[in-house]
């Protein structure tokens, strides 16, 4: 077979397999086939604190050290993050359930009531960290690139706190518990 002949027979594979526009429906589909780790985000002090539960952090690099976090424009936690200049990402295990549910907006909870029934300590940047997350990462603010809903934020790390146990997965709009 000619090249041209596999291009036409690979462009008639491909526009057989994409035959929907992309659309905010069908992006939110495809995302959620995505298994990602679950961190909630916090940020603020006292009764200004408040957070979200999210699967969009990540790493930029490790040296520098910089993390990624994307967040809604119109969350109650951007606002937060913007007037502190910090945020903690705190990757949370299947025993943060709960915890990840109020951070994620379930049941009502707002502010600092997300908080309840989780043991939490500041860190040195401000920021509220959950005491036994698998892993806690203290941040401050060093760019926010506003883009469309979101924000990208990128955090300059201070200190990490790492703890035990293993990730909580979130796919297809259920969490999963990791084990070895």
């Amino acid at each position: 077979m000619n090249a041209h002949a596999e291009n036409t027979h690979f462009n008639t594979h491909s526009t057989t397999l994409l035959d929907h526009p992309a659309d905010a429906d069908r992006l939110k589909a495809a995302l959620r086939t995505l298994g990602g780790g679950v961190s909630i985000i916090t940020a603020g002090e006292g009764e200004a604190r408040t957070g979200a539960t999210v699967t969009s952090a990540t790493a930029l690099s490790v040296e520098p050290a910089r993390m990624l976090v994307s967040l809604n424009r119109s969350s109650s936690t951007w606002p937060v993050v913007e007037r502190y200049g910090h945020f903690g990402i705190n990757i949370v295990g299947a025993e943060h359930e709960t915890i990840a549910n109020q951070f994620a907006g379930r049941g009502g909870l707002r502010g600092p009531d997300r908080y309840r029934g989780a043991e939490w300590t500041t860190a040195l940047s401000g920021a509220p960290l959950l005491i036994d997350a698998v892993a806690a990462i203290d941040c401050t603010v060093e760019e926010a690139i506003e883009r469309h809903s979101h924000v990208i934020v990128i955090g300059k790390v201070l200190a990490i706190r790492l703890g035990t146990g293993h990730s909580l997965l979130y796919q297809d709009g259920r969490y999963h518990a990791v084990s070895r």
